[in-house]
C-alpha cells in the first residue's frame, strides 16, 4: 500500500510540475509573440531583433581581430588570450561581487591612503522622507512576489544546513569538512569568475519557485501518508527527534559562514595545513560586478584611490596603474554612468584597456551621486546629499581627482626615476577623455581654473558628445525641461534625485533585463519604445540598463539640481553655471548677479581640444557640438571636430574600432615629457655647434 501511494504521488507531482512549467512557458511565449507582432507595427524598427542577443554586458575572450594601432602595443597576456579563446559557456558560474577578496594583491601608491580599498557601501543613518515611506508601502504591496522569488534561496540555504550537519562530526578535532557544501556555493579565493551567463531572470526564478513549492507540498503529502499508513514508524521518528540533544540552531549559520578550510601551500616539502577564513555570499543570481572585477578578470593591475572633496563627498578614483609612465590619461563618465563604461567592451574594444596597452597610466574617475550616499558625514540626509548641480562636478569632483592624480604621479616618479631631471613642476603629461555630462564638467573645470589663475595640469581634452548646449532636444526632453523649471521649488523638496529606491526593485530591474535577453521580441519592443522616447536615438538602451553598476547594492543616481541646471541651460541658450534663483545668491557665489557664461571664457582654454559628435545622437545632436566648436574657434582655441555614425551611448558602451583609433591618435599627439626635453637638449646642442663653428 505504501508503495502504491508513493507511486501515485510521484506521478501526480511530475504531472503538476509539467503542467505548470508548460503553462508558464506558453504564457511567456505568448507575450514574446505579441511583442514581435507589435514590433512589426513600428515602421523601420522590425530589424531591431537582429541585434537583440548582443545586449547583455558579457566580456568574453572571443574578440575581433586586433586593430592596426594595437598590433605592437598590446600586452603579451592579451595576445595569449586573444589567440587561445576560452569558451565561456562551458565554465560559466554565478557571479557575485566580492570586493574584499583582492585586497593586498597590488601595492598601494605612496600618496593614496585608501588605495587598498574598493568601493564600499557606507551604512548611513538616514532620515525617513516621503520616498522611504513610498518604498516601504510598495515593498508590502509586492510582498507575494518577494516571497516567491525568495523561495529558491531559502530552500538552498536549508539544504546546505542539512548537508553541513550530515558532514560534520562534533567529536572530531579536525576542522569541518566543506566539500559537499562547496558543490552548491563556490568561494572566491582571489579568483574572479569570467561570465555571468547563469544569472536568472524573473521568469526563470518563477519556474524555480513553483517547482520548489510543488516539491515541498508533495513532500508534505508524502509524509502525511507515511504517518497514516505507518504510525509506529512515525512515532519512532518523533521520539528520536525529541530525545536527541539540540545543537543550537541559532549558531548554525554563523558556523557555516565562518568555518575554516584547511589549505596547504604548493611546493613546500612538508605542507602543513593552515587555517583560512571562508566567506560565502549569496549572489541572488544577479550581476553585481564592479569596475575592479572586470579589470582584474582580464589580468590587468588595479588600484582604488579614495578621494574626499572639499565639501566632504567620498569619491572612488580607480586606476590601471603603470607607475613609471610619464604619460597618463584620465577618463570621466557621463550622466547615470560610472567608470565601468570605459571597460565594458572587453580587452580590445574598451578605451581604458587600449590606453594602458599603449603605455598610459590610466585613471577612471567616478562623480558623486551614488544611492549609497558616501560622505564623510554618515548622518547626512537625502536632501543634503543630493543638493548639487553640474557646478559641483566641475569645481569640486574633478579638481579633487586631478589633484590626487598629480599627487600620486609626482610621488611615484620621484621614487621610480630619481635620476631623471625635469625642469617642469609636472613631470608627466595628463590627457582627459570625457563623455556627455563629464565633458561639460571638464570644460567647466578648465575654464574656472584659468579664471582663478590655478594650473589645471591637463595637456589635451578629448570630448565625446559633450553636454553644454541644449537648444535642440526632442519633445520628451523639452516637456521635461519646462516642467522642471515650472515646478522646481516643489520638485526639489519632493524628488531630490532620480534613482531606484530599494534593493528589491534594483534586483528586479537586473532580472527583467535578463528576461529581455531571453525573449528577444520583448526586449526589442522595450528597446523600440525607449528609442522613440529618446527622440529616435539608436543607442542600446536596454543593454545599458543591464550594466552591472545598476545592481541591487548600489547604482548611480541623478540629482534634481543637475536636471534643473540642464533645463536652465536650455532656457538660456548658453553654456553657463547654475542659477541659484536670486541676484544676491549669484553675487555671493560668482561675484555677479548672473551666472558665469562659460562660452564667453573659451578664450582662456590653453590646451588642444578634440570634439567628437554622433550623427545618430538625439540626446546631444551634432549641431550642439558644433556650437562648442564654433565658440572655441572664434576664441582662438586649438580645436578639432569629427563625426561618427553613432548614438549617444555608443561612445562608451559599444565596440567601434574607428573611434578607438581616432581617440588614440589624438592622445599620441601629446609628446611625453622626456621626449620633449631630449628634443630641446638636442636643439640646444646643435645651436652650440653652429655657434662654435
Amino acid at each position: 500500500m505504501q508503495r502504491l501511494v508513493d507511486n501515485a504521488l510521484a506521478v501526480t507531482k511530475e504531472s503538476v510540475k509539467t503542467f505548470t512549467y508548460e503553462s508558464l512557458n506558453n504564457i511567456a511565449r505568448l507575450i514574446n509573440g505579441v511583442s514581435a507582432f507589435l514590433l512589426t507595427i513600428f515602421l523601420g524598427k522590425a530589424n531591431i531583433l537582429e541585434g537583440a542577443q548582443g545586449w547583455e554586458l558579457r566580456p568574453t575572450f572571443h574578440g575581433p581581430r586586433f586593430p592596426r594601432w594595437m598590433e605592437n602595443g598590446v600586452s603579451s597576456f592579451n595576445q595569449f588570450i586573444h589567440k587561445f579563446s576560452v569558451d565561456s559557456e562551458t565554465s560559466s558560474t554565478d557571479y557575485s561581487s566580492g570586493e574584499d577578496d583582492l585586497d593586498g594583491i597590488y601595492p598601494a601608491s605612496p600618496s593614496s591612503q585608501g588605495s587598498r580599498t574598493s568601493r564600499t557601501i557606507t551604512h548611513i543613518n538616514r532620515d525617513w522622507d516621503w520616498t522611504d515611506w513610498m518604498a516601504y508601502i510598495f515593498s508590502w504591496i509586492l510582498l507575494p512576489v518577494r516571497f516567491l522569488l525568495g523561495i529558491p534561496f531559502r530552500f538552498f540555504r536549508l539544504l546546505n544546513i542539512r548537508r553541513s550537519r550530515a558532514c560534520s562530526d562534533p567529536g572530531s578535532p579536525h576542522p569541518r569538512n566543506f566539500h559537499s557544501f562547496r558543490k552548491v556555493h563556490s568561494s572566491k579565493d582571489h579568483v574572479v569568475h569570467r561570465t555571468i551567463d547563469k544569472r536568472r531572470g524573473v521568469i526563470e526564478d518563477l519556474h524555480l519557485a513553483i517547482e520548489i513549492f510543488i516539491e515541498a507540498m508533495f513532500d508534505m503529502f508524502h509524509k502525511a501518508a507515511h504517518c497514516v499508513l505507518s504510525p509506529f514508524a512515525a512515532f519512532r521518528t518523533f521520539g528520536r527527534w525529541f530525545s536527541s540533544p539540540g545543537a543550537g540552531a541559532k549558531d548554525i549559520d554563523d558556523e557555516i559562514l565562518n568555518a575554516s578550510v584547511p589549505t596547504a601551500t604548493l611546493g613546500d616539502k612538508e605542507p602543513a595545513p593552515t587555517e583560512r577564513n571562508l566567506t560565502l555570499r549569496h549572489a541572488l543570481n544577479t550581476d553585481a560586478r564592479t569596475c575592479r572585477d572586470v579589470i582584474t578578470e582580464f589580468g590587468y593591475p588595479y588600484e582604488a584611490i579614495r578621494v574626499i572633496t572639499a565639501d566632504g563627498y567620498v569619491l572612488l578614483l580607480e586606476r590601471i596603474p603603470r607607475r613609471d609612465a610619464r604619460k597618463a590619461v584620465y577618463l570621466q563618465h557621463g550622466i547615470l554612468d560610472s567608470s565601468l563604461g570605459w571597460v565594458s567592451n572587453g580587452v580590445v574594444g574598451s578605451p581604458a584597456f587600449a590606453a594602458f596597452d599603449q603605455g598610459y597610466d590610466v585613471f577612471l574617475g567616478n562623480l558623486r551621486g551614488l544611492v549609497s550616499r558616501e560622505h564623510v558625514d554618515r548622518n547626512i540626509s537625502s536632501q543634503q546629499y543630493w543638493r548639487y548641480s553640474i557646478n559641483e562636478h566641475g569645481t569640486e569632483d574633478i579638481p579633487a581627482m586631478i589633484e590626487k592624480i598629480h599627487e600620486v604621479k609626482t610621488a611615484e616618479l620621484k621614487i621610480s626615476q630619481p635620476d631623471q631631471e625635469t625642469n617642469d613642476e609636472q613631470p608627466y603629461k595628463l590627457c582627459a577623455i570625457s563623455h556627455s555630462l563629464g565633458g561639460a564638467a571638464m570644460l567647466m573645470y578648465v575654464v574656472t581654473r584659468r579664471i582663478k589663475e590655478k594650473p589645471h595640469m591637463l595637456s589635451r581634452l578629448v570630448l565625446l558628445s559633450p553636454a553644454g548646449f541644449h537648444d535642440e532636444t526632442n519633445f520628451v526632453f523639452t516637456v521635461g525641461h519646462y516642467l522642471c523649471l515650472l515646478l522646481a521649488p516643489l520638485l526639489a523638496r519632493l524628488l531630490p534625485a532620480l534613482y531606484i529606491p530599494t534593493r528589491f526593485f534594483r534586483m528586479l530591474l537586473n532580472k527583467l533585463v535578463r528576461d529581455f535577453h531571453n525573449y528577444p521580441a520583448v526586449g526589442g519592443l522595450v528597446q523600440t519604445v525607449l528609442s522613440y522616447g529618446f527622440g529616435g536615438d539608436s543607442s542600446n538602451w536596454v543593454g545599458v540598463l543591464g550594466m552591472p553598476h545598476y545592481n541591487m547594492n548600489d547604482m548611480p543616481g541623478l540629482s534634481f539640481r543637475v536636471i534643473h541646471h540642464l533645463a536652465q541651460i536650455k532656457r538660456a541658450g548658453k553654456f553657463r553655471m547654475y542659477d541659484y534663483g536670486s541676484a544676491s545668491a549669484n553675487m555671493e557665489v560668482y561675484g555677479s548677479p548672473e551666472p558665469l557664461d562659460l562660452g564667453e571664457y573659451y578664450s582662456l582654454i590653453d590646451i588642444p581640444v578634440d570634439l567628437v559628435a554622433g550623427r545618430r545622437d538625439q540626446i546631444i545632436s551634432p549641431r550642439m557640438i558644433k556650437r562648442h566648436y564654433k565658440s572655441m574657434k572664434d576664441a582662438g582655441v586649438d580645436v578639432s571636430y569629427n563625426e561618427f555614425d553613432y548614438g549617444h551611448l555608443d561612445f562608451t558602451f559599444s565596440h567601434h574600432e574607428e573611434l578607438l583609433a581616432y581617440v588614440m591618435s589624438r592622445l599620441l599627439l601629446v609628446e611625453p615629457v622626456l621626449k620633449r626635453q631630449s628634443s630641446q637638449k638636442a636643439l640646444k646642442s646643435n645651436k652650440k655647434r653652429h655657434a662654435s663653428s
